[in-house]
């Protein structure tokens, strides 16, 4: 009896203390020093989110109203700036809230939410990028077929192809994590709920979540890389058969804005995934995360319409009928 009783307040204690240590909500550390330079850093990313909003919607508009810009290249831009906005939106408005907190807290279901947003969109954004690159190998390398070949039809099924890669790969890797326990310290050492830094704060193993981490990043990086050099491979073979110089330079002025795009953008995820940094190295994967999660989808608008003759065109378009 004596034995019973002491288990069963054992038992009460160990519940107790489950109850008490179980995660509710996680805190968002942020940056070092952000608590005395908060009104710098609120600033610099206010314009900047509101550069991305602008930008990406007025790209969106533009190729909506402008009939010189219904093509296959300008539908797969369109959904690659509603992408952007949509990942840039997952993370930034938090971000900024967060400097003007005290508490900087997300709840864990809002965690959850904003870790499988920004996976998809971010997941989906890697593959439109990889369509685009498709898409201009046939436009530079069989231009009599590109109509039978870039159908309204192809393209659509392209872009949904990517969008079904990125809400799968998301929608395993948030539900694999946030099915872990997390009773140990709730303090995300990041601005926004990523995967890396959500796993170390789980009392369970990890070995699994690390491991398809990597083989989703790495598939994922790997096929579309692969798609975008092969292409270009393709593509830099046929412009250097054409005689003419001019013919050159406006081949290379199509791919211009996208090669540069591809170059930023991939070359920042395998810096922020497939680079395994010690504590010494966090401060600089947020600098990376920045980079990616942030800056991209800001630059990716000015991109498209500084290195792009038929963006400025529309736009000059516009700007005559209007003003």
């Amino acid at each position: 009896m004596m034995n019973n009783a002491a288990m069963n307040i054992l038992s009460l204690l160990v519940m107790e203390q489950n109850n008490s240590t179980q995660v509710t909500d996680f805190i968002l550390l942020g940056f070092a020093g952000q608590d005395k330079s908060w009104h710098i850093l609120f600033t610099v990313f206010l314009v900047i989110y509101v550069t991305t909003l602008v930008g990406n919607t007025g790209m969106i508009l533009l190729i909506k109203t402008d009939s010189s810009l219904h093509t296959p290249m300008y539908f797969f831009l369109q959904h690659l700036a509603f992408v952007d906005l949509c990942y840039s939106s997952a993370i930034t408005p938090k971000m900024l809230q967060n400097f003007v907190e005290r508490e900087k807290s997300i709840s864990f279901r809002g965690c959850m939410v904003q870790l499988l947003v920004y996976g998809a969109f971010a997941t989906s954004d890697s593959y439109i990028l990889a369509a685009m690159a498709v898409d201009r190998y046939v436009a530079i390398c069989t231009p009599l077929h590109y109509p039978t070949v870039m159908t309204q039809r192809v393209c659509i099924q392209l872009l949904v192809g990517s969008y079904l890669l990125g809400f799968l790969n998301a929608s395993v890797n948030t539900s694999l994590t946030f099915s872990l326990n997390f009773c140990k310290s709730n303090k995300i050492n990041h601005f926004f709920c990523d995967e890396p830094p959500v796993l170390a704060l789980s009392c369970s193993s990890i070995d699994l979540n690390i491991m398809l981490l990597t083989v989703f990043v790495g598939f994922n990086l790997t096929f579309a890389v692969s798609v975008v050099i092969c292409s270009y491979v393709f593509i830099l073979a046929a412009i250097l058969k054409l005689s003419s110089a001019a013919g050159r330079r406006k081949a290379f002025s199509t791919c211009a804005s996208h090669l540069t795009a591809v170059t930023i953008f991939y070359g920042t995820l395998s810096y922020m995934y497939l680079h395994h940094g010690t504590n010494k190295s966090q401060e600089q994967e947020k600098m990376a995360s920045v980079f990616y999660s942030i800056m991209i989808p800001m630059l990716n608008p000015l991109i498209y319409s500084l290195r792009n003759q038929d963006v400025k065109e529309a736009l000059k378009g516009i700007g005559k009928k209007y003003f």
